[in-house]
Order: structure tokens, then C-alpha cells, then sequence
């Protein structure tokens, strides 16, 4: 038996991490940038994490959730007290697609509604809803056209009002920042009108985080730059360090009933012994001051050259724009540099470094694509 081809993968075989460091089955060093696909919050092999991890499974690694399971608060009120959102409730899943469609089906419930407005180059997962509220015809089958979605500019306000006036609207997505769409971001002002729409036409709103959320933006969500209240909030990646779990935040206004939501391995023991100690590190060792400190010196020390047309992001989720296709620059960065970048789309490499990412280690990656832009 074969795999199912679906990846394009690096020529690299990762046997080894430690921060943001990776080394190969050659014993090649690399520099992790990407933190695959923004997972890596507190960097690899963390030794607090490593050890919640094995002390939980000398424990209880796993049970249904037709039992009480402290773990589950715990991280509750600690999420809710690091992310000043204590109101809310926490619903435990697996993934970032999972924990999307569980908002979907909330803003359905809760409105009675069907339609969703999302946004234009939004990425929001693979399943059925979360692939059916994504800008992406390459990743839509017909089964996931069927459901009722209406696509607006990002930053349209007046796009989003006349949609919303029509009345049959369950409820609006929105990334805090665009990753997969290349890093584009909702205005402060945009976000706040839109939480004003969305209450005066009895819309959910639903905030995306699940790729710049977690400390990625400096914030702990990137929507709190706004300082609105959205009723709907997905997570997962940096949330479990790279052990699969994702949550949705519900605010007070949702009423739950036995049974409305529900999964398997969702908020199991070793998922919130991963998620605890993510969020113990990111306190205890100020993270989100470091994602601050760190992706300003990456935005300030950038090289100038013809061929980037922009840098933009925030903390470490940026994106650097070329007026060429990146992946020649892509190449040489991991082959002769040894540096693991993303990309979005064509003209994109997207930088998205575990939150433990130090000057100096940024410091080297500036040297490398200096040389590297120099050389193209």
C-alpha cells in the first residue's frame, strides 16, 4: 500500500527539534520559520511540555467524554483568565476545521438561519462547512457547494450591510488575519462595524483565530486589537504545540442543551495536558512580549530589493510579497540557508515562526535572505 499523493513535501526528513531548531536524518540543522503550518507555539521538545505530556500518560491518556475530566476545566479557566474572556464557555475538539464547524452549527442554532457571509480569499478548513465558508474553488467539491454561502471583499462594510439586510443571514466569519489568503488584515474599524451589524441584525459573528490566535499577533487573539466581543471564536494550531486539539469560545448569550455538540476525541487527557502547559509556558516565559519584540525587528530589518512589493503582518504571522513567483527564493532558503518558510499562494513566502523565535535566530534568517534576494 501506497499513500494517497496529495502533499508537496519538502526533500527533508525531520528526525529531530528542539526550539526552533529541526535536524534532518543527515544530521542537517535547519531554522523552522514555518512552525509547521503555525503549529509550533512554545517550540518543539519544550521540556515542560514534553514532560505534562509524559507524566499525563502515565496517568490516563485517554477516556470518552461521558466521563468527568478536570483537565477540561482547568484549561478552561485558565484560557478564560490569559485571554480575559472568563464569560465565555469552552467547547473542546480536534482540529481548526472541527472547531469551525461546530461554530457554524451554533450561529445555525442559535439564529434558525442557514446563509453565512465570509470573505473573499478566507480559509477557513477541509470539511464540509469549513470547506463550503473558503475562497478556494480548487478545494470545493459539489457536496460542499450545496451550502448556502455568500463571499464579500474584505474591509466592505457596505458589502457585508446590504447582505445582512436581507434577513436570513445565521451568522458572518472572519479570520483575525487572512493566513492562506496571504495575510491580510481586517481593519480596527472594519471589525468594530462589523460587530455592530452583526448585533443590529441579529447575525452571529464568528472570529476565526485559529491560525492567529494563540500569542501569533503579539495579542492573544488577533481580533482584540479592536476590542470587540465577538459571540463565536475557533482555535486550535498553536494550541496543542502539535498535539491535535482546537476549541470554540462561546459567549453567554448561547444556551447549551444535552447533546447538541459533541465528539469523540475532542478535550482528551493528553489534548489538555498538552493545552495547559502551551499556556503555562506562554505566561511564565512572556511570550507575547517576545512575539512583539521579535516580529517588529524581523518588519524593521527586512532587505530592500525591486522584487518585494510588501511586508505586512503582525507579531509572527507576516507575509512578504513579491512582484515574482517565490518559489525559486523558497528553494534556496531551505536548500542553501537551510530555513523552513510558507508560502501563500504564488507571490507570497509567509513567516510563521514558533512564538519562542529569538533576535538572533531572526537576526540569521535577515543574513540568509539578503543573500538570497541578493543572489536573484
Amino acid at each position: 500500500m501506497e499513500l494517497f499523493d496529495v502533499y508537496s513535501l519538502f526533500d527533508v526528513t525531520p528526525v529531530k527539534a528542539k526550539g526552533c531548531k529541526v535536524w534532518d536524518s543527515e544530521g542537517q540543522e535547519y531554522l523552522d520559520l514555518y512552525g509547521g503550518h503555525a503549529v509550533i507555539s512554545v517550540g518543539h521538545c519544550h521540556p515542560k511540555y514534553v514532560a505534562a505530556l509524559k507524566d499525563q500518560l502515565d496517568k490516563i491518556g485517554f477516556y470518552s467524554n461521558s466521563v468527568v475530566n478536570p483537565l477540561q476545566s482547568e484549561l478552561a479557566h485558565k484560557l478564560g483568565e490569559f485571554s480575559t474572556l472568563e464569560d465565555y464557555s469552552l467547547f473542546l475538539v480536534n482540529s481548526g476545521a472541527e472547531a469551525n464547524e461546530n461554530a457554524l452549527k451554533l450561529a445555525s442554532f442559535h439564529t434558525g438561519k442557514e446563509r453565512i457571509i465570509a470573505f473573499r480569499k478566507s480559509f477557513h478548513g477541509r470539511t464540509s462547512g469549513a470547506v463550503a465558508v473558503t475562497d478556494n474553488p480548487k478545494i470545493v467539491s459539489p457536496f460542499n457547494a450545496s451550502h448556502k454561502v455568500t463571499f464579500v471583499p474584505l474591509n466592505d462594510i457596505e458589502a457585508v450591510e446590504k447582505e445582512l439586510s436581507k434577513g436570513d443571514v445565521a451568522g458572518v466569519i472572519i479570520e483575525g488575519i487572512q493566513g492562506v489568503g496571504g495575510i491580510n488584515i481586517p481593519t480596527v474599524e472594519f471589525l468594530r462595524s462589523l460587530e455592530t451589524l452583526c448585533a443590529k441584525y441579529g447575525a452571529v459573528l464568528i472570529l476565526d483565530e485559529v491560525q492567529s490566535g494563540y500569542g501569533r499577533t503579539g495579542s492573544f487573539f488577533a481580533f482584540q486589537r479592536a476590542g470587540i466581543h465577538p459571540d463565536v471564536i475557533s482555535m486550535a494550531k498553536g494550541m496543542g504545540n502539535g498535539f491535535p486539539i482546537g476549541g470554540v469560545l462561546i459567549s453567554p448569550k448561547f444556551k447549551a442543551t444535552k447533546g447538541m455538540l459533541g465528539t469523540t476525541f475532542g478535550g482528551n487527557y493528553l489534548a489538555c495536558a498538552a493545552a495547559i502547559a502551551v499556556l503555562d509556558i506562554i505566561k511564565e516565559e512572556n511570550l507575547l512580549g517576545n512575539v512583539t519584540k521579535v516580529g517588529q525587528y524581523l518588519k524593521d530589518n527586512m532587505p530592500e530589493s525591486p522584487l518585494i512589493k510588501e511586508v505586512r503582518g503582525e507579531g509572527l504571522m507576516l507575509g512578504i510579497e513579491f512582484n515574482v513567483p517565490v518559489a525559486p527564493i523558497r528553494t534556496s532558503l531551505l536548500k542553501e540557508s537551510h530555513i523552513f518558510t510558507g508560502v501563500a499562494g504564488q507571490n507570497m513566502i509567509r513567516l510563521l515562526a514558533p512564538l519562542v523565535l529569538s533576535v538572533e535566530e531572526a537576526a540569521k534568517f535577515i543574513s540568509a535572505f539578503s543573500a538570497t534576494l541578493a543572489k536573484a
